[in-house]
């Protein structure tokens, strides 16, 4: 399945080690950098796939003399087979990996945007319950997570959390958790035992490097204002809270949690920087505006990703028809099932040719 794509890709290791071995090259940094990378690159998938010739030739060969032999040399013969094989496995797995597209966020850490959506009141006492479970996954992670902003609603739920999760596999982890999560449970207001329906959305970004998003502070509108709290009641006698508009996206951010204005400031500059690489990265994909909309959605009850169900304790994720009767372990922060086969899927549509790049 990979002989004509690798037959080209062999093409291009050649001319590139030609071009290397060239003079004018050696004169060009750049070049000879970005050379250098490449051939490096294309220079594993061509071994592996050298490798991989060497090991389906000793099965087939294997496969020959075992019909011939007799006894312990059959016994042994039968083992070689087999270990060539697994090795014929497993080096088709590995060529696999080295073809699928490079995404760029890979080792990233991520920030997550949880909101409540459709649902009043639940819905954001369900935005909580998807705020402490992502927490209690990087706790089981080991990652390292950083609140930006947290603004708590009247009845213990939360309007709107910003937190960054810093650790080697937060984004791969994390990446199609964005979308629209819809709870069915009884809320705990209700007098007659009904179901109700509700919804949180969650977005997921990519943390970007101060060199890697240039903003222009003449790009910006700052404005200060006094911190408040649930109801709108203030919480601080300064103007310590931060609104920052970058003024070509009209992209907004605002920080009010930190009693420091400075500090404020300096969290909504981590969340505009994320905002605006994914904005580019979606961009250059062509889909800008389809790509956040198809994360956030419209917090519409149909609107879903995956889907809560506490009397039956479900969890379903739609995209991948997964169902696990286990929604009290995946709240306590066990989603390794969950990440794992979104992963799956992920890489099976890449080596399918029906995901080119990164979300």
């Amino acid at each position: 399945m990979f002989e004509d794509r690798i037959a080209a890709l062999e093409v291009e290791f050649n001319a590139v080690e030609a071009e290397l071995a060239d003079p004018v090259t050696l004169s060009d940094s750049d070049r000879l950098r970005d050379l250098s990378r490449r051939h490096k690159e294309l220079g594993e998938i061509v071994r592996a796939w050298h490798d991989l010739s060497a090991s389906r030739q000793d099965v087939t060969i294997g496969r020959e003399m075992l019909t011939e032999a007799a006894g312990d040399e059959r016994e042994l013969m039968r083992t070689e087979v087999e270990e060539a094989e697994a090795s014929v496995a497993e080096l088709e797995e590995r060529i696999g990996s080295l073809l699928l597209p490079k995404d760029p966020n890979v080792g990233r850490n991520v920030i997550m945007e949880i909101r409540g959506a459709v649902g009043g009141d639940e819905a954001n006492l369900f935005a909580r319950v998807l705020y402490e479970m992502y927490q209690r996954f990087a706790a089981m992670e080991k990652w390292k997570v950083e609140i930006l902003s947290e603004d708590a609603s009247e009845k213990d739920g939360i309007n709107e959390a910003v937190f960054l999760l810093k650790g080697k596999e937060a984004y791969i982890r994390l990446e199609h958790e964005g979308g629209t999560h819809r709870v069915q449970r009884v809320p705990v207001t209700e007098a007659k035992g009904r179901v109700h329906t509700s919804t949180a959305t969650v977005t997921v970004l990519p943390e970007a490097a101060e060199v890697e998003i240039a903003i222009d502070p003449n790009d910006l509108k700052i404005d200060v204002y006094r911190s408040t709290g649930p109801g709108g009641q203030s919480v601080n006698t300064t103007d310590s809270a931060v609104r920052i508009t970058h003024l070509p996206t009209g992209t907004v951010v605002a920080m009010q949690d930190e009693k420091s204005q400075i500090q404020n400031r300096a969290k909504a500059m981590v969340v505009l920087r994320a905002r605006l690489l994914k904005a580019e990265q979606d961009r250059q994909a062509a889909a800008m505006s389809a790509q956040r909309r198809g994360q956030v959605g419209a917090g519409n009850r149909t609107d879903k990703i995956r889907t809560y169900n506490y009397k039956e304790n479900r969890v379903t994720d739609h995209r991948i028809n997964l169902t696990l009767y286990k929604l009290d372990q995946v709240l306590a922060g066990d989603l390794l099932e969950l990440t794992d086969a979104l992963m799956a899927d992920k890489r099976a549509r890449q080596l399918a040719g029906e995901e080119d790049g990164p979300p």
